[in-house]
């Protein structure tokens, strides 16, 4: 095997710009490791926070924003009386075509959901059905070890240290992937020839005969 063909899918990207090869990957893959460490220590901080107080989310989120508004507000306030300059709040305004893209976006990735729900529900795609349990699976799996809010810390936390080991030992994982895909294709191979070619074939069986 040469070298691209030890790479995952066979790409050519590397994996900065694969993730789009501007700040968001530089924060990923610690480029920018005064942003990425404060991200990191936030999320760590806000964790310890919620777990030891008797904050929710929406209560804190509540709290801040309250807070902000009262600040802004008495800002504003004390500048008008004062002549002072208000404070530098930017006019905030979706255009006409942001929303249009955004409905345009929503309404695709509908439409595929639909359609891939469509064909699974009438078996037309075995392999897709497979995955998508799969999926559904391993969410129940994760659900009813963790919460929510644990979820999203520590999805914060794979996405600032996965990436990067990644990048770092790309060869070797992108060689075990591929050797453990082929290994998962066989395994499928056999799974279709023995129960979902049979289930099949019973169903056409049966329609025939109805």
């Amino acid at each position: 095997m040469t070298s691209s063909d030890r790479l995952l899918f066979n790409r050519q990207a590397t994996v900065h710009h694969i993730l789009g090869g501007g700040l968001f990957a530089d924060v990923i893959l610690w480029r920018d490791k005064n942003v990425t460490m404060a991200i990191l220590i936030i999320t760590l901080s806000s964790w310890v926070m919620f777990e030891r107080s008797d904050y929710t989310l929406l209560s804190y989120v509540s709290n801040v924003l309250l807070l902000l508004l009262t600040i802004l507000f008495l800002w504003a306030k004390s500048a008008q009386i004062l002549n002072r300059p208000t404070p530098p709040i930017p006019h905030l305004q979706l255009s006409e075509e942001t929303i249009n893209e955004l409905a345009t976006i929503i309404r695709d990735r509908t439409n595929t959901f639909l359609s891939v729900s469509h064909d699974i529900a009438l078996g037309k795609d075995p392999k897709m059905f497979v995955k998508v349990a799969a999926y559904l699976v391993l969410i129940s799996v994760i659900g009813s070890l963790t919460d929510f809010r644990t979820l999203c810390y520590t999805s914060i936390i794979v996405a600032l240290t996965v990436p990067v080991a990644y990048e770092r030992y790309e060869a070797y994982v992108d060689s075990s992937l591929i050797k453990g895909n082929v290994k998962l294709k066989k395994l499928y191979i056999r799974f279709d020839e023995k129960f979902i070619k049979k289930v099949k074939n019973y169903i056409l069986e049966k329609n025939k005969l109805s």
